[in-house]
């Protein structure tokens, strides 16, 4: 019987993927639990466009990104913390401490996607990147200053 997956069925397909599969498969399990369609013209139309407005969706959030992406390129942000007696911080800089110095800049950035391979612990200029959408990262400059 062949079915249109309504989610993602590992070793199946992803959503919106036609697939053949048992009979039995297919009304006792796929259908019943909201996993799968049977497939129709009515159903096939219906994937079509729902497809397509995710399409355009993820277009205007990688337009989005990368619009946001040119205004930081080159961008650096002061993160003032505290110091100890030879330099090092006390704790270090965190993705949250960086996403609160770039809304003081005016650019609205969730800490999550601020990647942080190791945490930020001495003074001084580091690179970060910011990962705005799956196909956009931008690098900004860090400027840890001691907190007087």
């Amino acid at each position: 019987m062949k079915v249109i997956l309504l989610q993602d069925l590992e070793g199946y397909g992803t959503f919106g993927d036609v697939v053949n599969v048992k009979d039995g498969f297919a009304r006792n399990y796929l259908i019943p639990r909201g996993i799968a369609i049977p497939v129709t013209e009515g159903n096939l139309r219906h994937i079509q466009h729902i497809l397509t407005q995710k399409a355009r969706k993820l277009q205007k959030e990688k337009e989005k990104a990368l619009e946001l992406a040119r205004k930081l390129e080159g961008a650096m942000v002061e993160v003032f913390k505290q110091v100890g007696e030879k330099g090092k911080l006390y704790g270090s800089v965190t993705a949250s401490d960086i996403a609160e110095a770039l809304s003081q800049k005016g650019f609205s950035v969730d800490r999550k996607k601020i990647l942080l391979r190791t945490p930020i612990k001495d003074i001084g200029v580091h690179t970060v990147q910011i990962k705005l959408h799956p196909e956009v990262v931008v690098n900004i400059k860090v400027d840890v200053k001691p907190a007087e």
